[in-house]
């Protein structure tokens, strides 16, 4: 929530040099055809076999080529199943933790817990990331990672910064969409801060009257890379074509499933780690059949708690269209200002946080 802007050979001995020399020529046939077959198949593992060889690009665009991908083990399946179990944090509801496939080797969720600054940097309004200066902002991120950390020693925290790339407006423009594209250069800006602290770049994507058919891809040359994830939020979609910031829009799992099977082609074809999906909500109208969502080894989705205000509405609010319509993996949303916009409201701390059942693996400042 903002303001607008996947050989037979015998027993017998051998007798004759004749013999001799057949059975090495069998035996040379044999191991030749091994060869043959070992490599075809090498070629065709997975990535989740740990043997994803890049395919040969002299014939591509040199541009185009990416560098090698690093080599990782395979997924540690009795971590990742004790992980999922902890962040449960005792729900007895028996939707929690979500049946979903394993994700690919060098999977972020949920062996650290992603800690995200979210805003656009030509609005102070949008959030913390474009109100403060680039080291003043990143300086509180890390502050906010140590009090993560302190408060759940046994989950690392991964830092973030949650760039709203494509923002709703209040304006048409010139297509009618109302709504304004990023420059590259100002996501190659956020991505240069979070390299500074080591943080992960979330490019975030508010549709309006577009769609995501037609946003998405305009991206894909940050979504390529292994340490650049995505946001959608549906509060801005506006299927009826109202404008953006009159009613709370909507996405369907149909939407939804697109981006995630977008985003597993991009994985298997550059041989990436998984892709983490981030789609916010605060109203049951925002995601709807939520069912029919397929998360997949290459996607890991994580449904995002966005409302502000008082603590008992936003908890609330996670327990009515977060924890009882369980997708994969959940997120709750901080605000520095809003939470702070009624009579006795105070923003949550990360104690209090966690004392939500599932936690939060995601956590998002605005």
């Amino acid at each position: 929530m903002s303001r607008l802007f996947t050989d037979n050979t015998t027993n017998r001995p051998l007798q004759s040099g004749k013999h001799i020399l057949s059975f090495f020529t069998r035996v040379s046939g044999l191991f030749l055809a091994l060869v043959m077959l070992y490599s075809f198949s090498s070629c065709g593992q997975s990535y989740s076999e740990g043997n994803a060889a890049r395919k040969d690009t002299t014939d591509q665009d040199p541009a185009a080529v990416l560098q090698e991908a690093p080599k990782v083990v395979a997924l540690d399946t009795a971590a990742y199943d004790a992980k999922m179990q902890q962040i449960t944090n005792g729900d007895s509801s028996g939707l929690w933790p979500v049946k979903a496939p394993y994700p690919l080797p060098g999977a972020i969720l949920p062996f650290k817990r992603v800690v995200s600054y979210y805003g656009n940097l030509y609005s102070k309004q949008m959030g913390i990331l474009g109100e403060l200066p680039p080291a003043q902002m990143l300086a509180k991120l890390k502050e906010e990672v140590k009090r993560w950390e302190a408060a759940d020693s046994a989950t690392p925290v991964q830092p973030a910064l949650h760039y709203i790339a494509v923002t709703a407006q209040g304006s048409a423009g010139k297509d009618g969409k109302y709504r304004l594209r990023m420059p590259f250069h100002q996501i190659d800006s956020v991505r240069n801060m979070a390299k500074r602290i080591d943080a992960i770049t979330f490019v975030d994507v508010q549709v309006a009257l577009s769609t995501l058919q037609q946003e998405i891809p305009q991206l894909e040359k940050y979504l390529i890379e292994p340490d650049v994830h995505l946001g959608i939020d549906p509060e801005f979609s506006m299927k009826k074509g109202e404008r953006p910031g009159t009613v709370i829009g909507t996405f369907t799992a149909e939407d939804i499933n697109y981006v995630i099977n977008y985003l597993a082609d991009l994985v298997k074809k550059y041989n990436l780690p998984p892709k983490i999906l981030i789609v916010h909500r605060f109203t049951q109208g925002m995601v709807t059949n939520y069912r029919q969502i397929k998360p997949c080894p290459e996607v890991q989705v994580v449904m995002d708690m966005d409302g502000w205000g008082m603590q008992a509405r936003k908890i609330n609010t996670y327990r009515t269209f977060i924890h009882k319509e369980p997708v994969q993996f959940t997120g709750f949303k901080l605000f520095y200002k809003n939470d702070f916009r009624e009579k006795g409201s105070h923003i949550m701390t990360p104690e209090e946080v966690l004392k939500l059942k599932p936690q939060p693996i995601y956590i998002q400042y605005q």
